[in-house]
């Protein structure tokens, strides 16, 4: 990765991505995130992401990568011709508690990875989705971007 990285979600996108967990609170959902590169000689490097493109969701699992890998080509087709490409990809787990990134969306990542090195996977904090709406809370309920380093994706604190 190098140098450091910032995300910047357009609340578009962030609308977007928690709507589609709420809708399906009891399966895993996930989607696609698409953004540029801001001035890539500033520091730290932004990335903004200006719009969310829903998936999937399934109560028991994840779809197949060949699923995945077919509609991460048609959003590039689709948005490259906007100046975008995909920058994450964001994950709900099914489970209220369950805070791990499975294997497929580690695997999703790393595709994304071979295309736009400053990829990262956002997953979303099913706890915190639902305090906010409950009125309990305010703070996001994405979690800190899971950054990829090339040879394994690793939690950020950016």
């Amino acid at each position: 990765m190098g140098a450091e990285c910032q995300y910047e979600l357009a609340q578009a996108a962030y609308v977007k991505l928690a709507l589609h967990a709420l809708k399906h609170p009891a399966a895993a959902v996930n989607g696609l995130l698409v953004g540029r590169l801001l001035d890539g000689a500033s520091s730290p490097v932004v990335v903004a992401v200006v719009d969310a493109v829903p998936l999937s969701h399934c109560p028991h699992h994840l779809p197949l990568l060949p699923t995945h890998e077919l509609a991460l080509n048609l959003v590039e087709d689709h948005f490259g011709a906007q100046g975008l490409t995909v920058v994450c990809y964001y994950h709900a787990n099914a489970l209220r508690d369950d805070a791990d990134l499975p294997a497929v969306a580690k695997r999703v990542g790393d595709h994304i990875f071979r295309n736009f090195p400053r990829a990262a996977v956002l997953l979303l904090n099913n706890n915190k989705l639902e305090e906010a709406v409950k009125g309990k809370n305010r703070e996001p309920v994405v979690q800190h971007p899971i950054l990829s380093n090339s040879s394994k994706w690793i939690s950020s604190t950016v």
